[in-house]
């Protein structure tokens, strides 16, 4: 689990950057996200390494002869390569590059996240778990690269909103895709399983997965939202703070309730 929601955000951090430009932002904001990511690689690559490839399905990694373990670790150290390199291109003056060295660490990552799709035969795909891989790694990714951004405020107070409030749609478009592939999952999940019928400490997981990661982020980020338009990013900051921390909550949530009922509730 530490290594799947290690390369969720990895990813998460990364991908967003491609829908800002580059000019108002300081270049430190780019070389951090890059560098967080190669962070989260690190530990990702640190619990993976311990796996013994003896079954199809280990911490997420599809094993098929041997055949997705080797590009999975192709993949990684791919990532790892770019996002190191990043980190030193956003280090150069006007950084040659770097937008190129964003939107490949950003196709990297992809792949990464991709393999780590449990696949249980090679014609079946957990298309579950697939969505919820991305959907994740988006909700968690913005968020934070939102509340990271609104740091960038406290250090260049004159630079344009147009950028956080560029990433509070892209977060709000994320949550509607969160909301809706929840929402489709409880759907045939309580068609096998009706809710009067379920275990008293999966409905609470369930009940704290939706108030934490779905109700909570929606009232927050239209918080964030009307305080970054009249320009108090410092507010908008505190409360971007406060949805990554139930974003996480809420996500980790997910993720235990999609091992025991194999839906991204």
């Amino acid at each position: 689990m530490v290594a799947t929601v290690c390369l969720r955000l990895a990813f998460g951090l990364v991908a967003p950057l491609n829908l800002l430009d580059s000019k108002p932002i300081p270049p430190r904001f780019f070389r951090i996200q890059l560098l967080v990511s190669l962070g989260l690689l690190a530990v990702a690559g640190y619990f993976l390494s311990g796996s013994q490839p003896i079954n199809l399905d280990i911490d997420g990694v599809w094993l098929f002869n041997g055949v997705g373990v080797k590009w999975f670790w192709i993949a990684f150290s791919a990532s790892a390569v770019v996002c190191f390199l990043g980190c030193l291109v956003w280090h150069l003056d006007r950084a040659p590059g770097g937008t190129r060295i964003i939107r490949l660490a950003s196709c990297c990552l992809a792949f990464v996240l991709f393999l780590i799709t449990p696949f249980h035969c090679p014609e079946s795909v957990d298309w579950w778990r697939l969505g919820d891989n991305f959907a994740s790694a988006a909700m968690l990714g913005v968020a934070t690269t939102a509340m990271m951004l609104g740091h960038s405020y406290l250090i260049s107070p004159t630079m344009t909103i147009a950028p956080l409030l560029k990433l509070l749609i892209a977060l709000a478009g994320v949550l509607a895709l969160r909301v809706t592939l929840a929402t489709w999952a409880l759907y045939w999940w309580t068609s096998e399983h009706p809710l009067g019928n379920l275990e008293t400490e999966t409905l609470l997981w369930l009940i704290a997965r939706w108030v934490l990661g779905i109700l909570a982020p929606l009232a927050l980020g239209w918080m964030a939202w009307e305080t970054a338009r009249i320009r108090s990013t410092q507010s908008a900051t505190g409360i971007l703070y406060v949805v990554v921390i139930v974003t996480f909550l809420g996500e980790l949530t997910s993720l235990l309730l999609l091992e025991k009922t194999g839906y991204p509730l």
